[in-house]
């Protein structure tokens, strides 16, 4: 058995040999692929977690372009799909539930890094191009003890390839794809290793990629803008290695990241603005793959982080490790909430249409900066492995909302000039401000009995503080301007054993805790709230501490010669305190509720193998149980949103499967490859509560003391909020001649249309809709190594 070089450079060996695009192209599982899960170097099937880390390469040949796409094909790692650059992350079916912009306060239930900094931001961890990646690890539960908050159910890392002092290469890509009733897009990336003498190193990166629109918008005219959520993403990451001797490196980096969407990839089934149901106003019909919308809806998000790596060799076995980092975040998403407003200028106040079709653009800005510093110091001996540090972070959010309805006040008579911030004709504006601080202080070590054991253990101490002012202001909600401030500290334990029952299998037990930091919820919307709601949804002003204990035993093997392998973990997590999210009603207010307790348990199965240079194959696949075990009531006894005991965590499947096999044809001249995936994510519910709506969920449209559109052809309307089990198949069919990749590749091969996520407005009185995926999409790509 040897070691895999996959954490070099793709291309190269350990010793900067270079590889031909043929031995590339070789089955990867008859190599172990490293990882640094630990903060070390292991191999997946050493190291003692539950662990997955498919390569660039892989990803590539399966059709993966974004997380939600690397999500799909690993087992237990799950990406609920939220809008454009927005996404919620879950492991091992441990969820709270949809997080939407307006709840900036709510942290991350799994952590993202790239490489050791980490870049996770609640709803909007940034999409990192997959372009001159070695690898994404996927680290399946709690990984609080290395990684701090934020990591509560496991972390996801980006592992780039770093400069390499004595070669040359460049890689570049040119991709060009249609979309089956809908636009053209395509992408140009290229990454380049160049030496700067004997000592120094620097790889530069480059990607742009242009996505084409599928979704058609209907105007109020009936009008139909074609394909309005097309948009692009371009960026540059450059790294500089710079090696005086044999002990020091110093690798400072800066990444740049621009997405610009114009549109969402939502299907509206209802608005109120577009009412099939009504006899005065046009009747709206809405397509497969249509909305209704009256202005645009763009989003940008431009991330800039910088970090510097500083790695030495202090002799005796012992390396000094320091990451410094500084990130940037500016993200503008621009919502068209005319529904919205008109579900209560026109449905609850009882303003005439020439009032309630006004324009109502809602502006989402959030601006984040953080810095982060880790210092760490590794060491061995002849039986121990240990590590120990300290992590400090500076935070600083600020959110901000602003729904400008211009014209308002002149046709209406009501003012809306507010105390605080919100000028004329502005009829809800927010300002928030939030500073999170945290220090802490971690060790993890490893001690081999005999030839055969290994026992880890790990302790992590941490300290939160988190600071907020927040001012609210407009005739939507009541003027108020308040400061709150949560705290806490703590430990989180990792206890770990692994037992070698033969040269190729490992016994795997582990003991963990994962946390996840408390906040404060907004107040509510009072003005837009109907009496029942406002006795349910009050009195909520926080919310508590989140934790996990996860108890897991797995096996790892090396099979069929060391040409195959295969894993399975079985884990249970106890969650105590779940943040789940709720929407408030006609409120117009989401907030978070603490359900004391819940469980997810269930298990992973991996299996790959590679018969021959020719044919390799992998399966993997979970399955969780993941359920409320608490009941939450208002003070009249009753269930609030569906918060009972036995009802499932939102947002997870149950089920999820992928499967993916290449086949190889070499020739005389060229290589052929062909390659195939499919992924199975099973049914879910977006937010709690969702369950108990049924199969047949009903709105009430004659709840508004005005009937938007005129008389009602019908009374109600009704749709499923679950979100049915959906398949995805691939297909690459790829030449490999000399220095070049050329591949046919067609992705979502049976057109699947998916419901990835409901959207709501207002408690589904102003609009539902469903976030869905790209129709089929065919394309050409070709990749050149020089």
């Amino acid at each position: 058995m040897r070691r895999s070089t996959r954490h070099c450079k793709p291309g190269f060996t350990g010793h900067g040999e270079k590889k031909t695009p043929e031995e590339e192209k070789k089955p990867k599982v008859t190599e172990e692929i490293t990882v640094t899960a630990r903060k070390k170097e292991e191999t997946i099937q050493e190291i003692p977690i539950s662990v997955a880390a498919p390569t660039e390469e892989q990803l590539r040949d399966r059709g993966v372009e974004t997380i939600e796409d690397i999500a799909a094909n690993v087992a237990g790692f799950t990406v609920q799909n939220l809008g454009p650059g927005q996404s919620q992350v879950a492991m091992r079916g441990v969820s709270s539930g949809q997080i939407v912009r307006d709840q900036p306060g709510v942290k991350e239930q799994v952590g993202v890094y790239l490489d050791e900094s980490v870049i996770s931001l609640s709803l909007f961890t940034p999409d990192i191009d997959l372009f001159d990646l070695n690898r994404v690890e996927v680290l399946r539960g709690p990984q609080g003890t290395l990684f701090g908050s934020g990591s509560e159910s496991g972390t996801v890392r980006y592992i780039t390839n770093q400069p390499k002092v004595g070669v040359s290469e460049t890689i570049g890509e040119l991709t060009g794809e249609t979309i089956t009733d809908g636009g053209t897009g395509g992408s140009f990336k290229f990454a380049t290793n160049f030496p700067m003498g004997t000592t120094a190193a620097s790889r530069i990166v480059g990607y742009y990629t242009r996505y084409g629109g599928f979704i058609d918008a209907v105007q109020p005219s009936l009008s139909i803008k074609k394909d309005v959520n097309n948009g692009y993403r371009a960026g540059a990451r450059a790294s500089f290695l710079f090696k005086p001797n044999a002990n020091l490196s110093i690798t400072p980096r800066i990444l740049y990241q621009k997405l610009d969407m114009k549109g969402w990839n939502r299907i509206d089934v209802f608005n109120i603005l577009g009412n099939p149901y009504t006899t005065s106003r046009p009747k709206v019909t809405l397509g497969s793959r249509q909305q209704f919308t009256q202005i645009g809806e763009p989003t940008t998000d431009k991330f800039t982080l910088g970090d510097v790596n500083l790695g030495y060799d202090m002799g005796g076995g012992r390396t000094l490790t320091s990451i410094t980092t500084y990130s940037d975040r500016d993200i503008l998403v621009l919502r068209d909430a005319t529904a919205l407003t008109a579900s209560i200028t026109g449905g609850t106040i009882g303003l005439g249409p020439n009032v309630y079709t006004i324009n109502a653009p809602l502006f989402d800005t959030t601006k984040a900066k953080g810095f982060t510093e880790e210092l760490r110091v590794a060491g061995t001996t002849a039986r121990v492995q240990w590590l120990a540090g300290g992590f400090y972070a500076d935070n600083k959010r600020h959110y901000g909302q602003n729904l400008p309805v211009i014209g308002f006040t002149a046709l209406s008579g009501i003012p809306t000039a507010g105390t605080k911030l919100a000028k004329t004709d502005e009829l809800y504006k927010s300002d928030l401000h939030y500073t999170l601080k945290q220090s802490a202080l971690f060790g993890e070590g490893t001690y081999t009995v005999g030839t055969k054991l290994d026992l880890s253990g790990g302790l992590r101490w941490y300290d939160y503080k988190e600071n907020r002012t927040q001012i609210f202001d407009g005739i939507f909600s009541d003027p108020i301007d308040s400061t709150g401030s949560v705290k806490a500290n703590g430990i989180a334990p990792r206890v770990m054993a692994s037992y070698k029952l033969s040269d190729a299998t490992r016994l795997n037990a582990q003991v963990s805790k994962g946390f996840r930091l408390g906040g404060i919820n907004d107040p509510l919307l009072t003005p837009n709230c109907q009496p029942g709601d406002l006795i349910t949804y009050s009195g909520h002003p926080t919310w508590e501490n989140e934790t996990l204990w996860n108890y897991e035993v797995g096996s790892k093997s090396r099979i069929m010669n060391n040409r195959g392998a295969f894993n399975v973990a079985v884990f249970t997590s106890d969650v105590r305190n779940l943040q789940a999210t709720v929407t408030a009603g006609t409120c117009s207010s989401r907030i978070i509720l603490n359900v004391p307790r819940a469980r997810s348990t269930g298990a992973e199965v991996e299996f790959e193998a590679a018969p021959n240079d020719n044919f390799d194959f992998a399966i993997s696949a979970s399955h969780a149980d993941s359920k409320l075990r608490s009941t939450v009531t208002d003070r009249s006894g009753a269930i609030i949103s569906g918060i009972r005991s036995g009802a499932r965590m939102p947002s997870v499947p149950q089920d999820q499967a992928a499967a993916a096999a290449t086949y190889r044809w070499p020739t005389q001249s060229f290589v052929g490859y062909l390659t195939g995936v499919w992924n199975h994510v099973g049914d879910r519910f977006t937010q709690v509560g969702d369950e108990d709506l049924g199969s047949n969920a009903t709105v009430n449209l004659t709840t508004f003391k005005g009937t938007i559109g005129g008389p009602l052809t019908q009374t109600t309307f009704t749709f499923d909020p679950k979100l049915p089990a959906y398949d995805i198949v691939n297909l690459r069919f790829g030449v490999l001649k000399g220095k070049w990749d050329t591949a046919l590749f067609v992705n979502n091969v049976t057109d699947e249309r998916a419901f990835l996520a409901l959207d709501r407005e207002r408690g589904f009185r102003a609009r539902v809709g469903y976030l869905t995926n790209q129709p089929r999409t065919i394309g050409i790509s070709t990749r050149v190594n020089f």
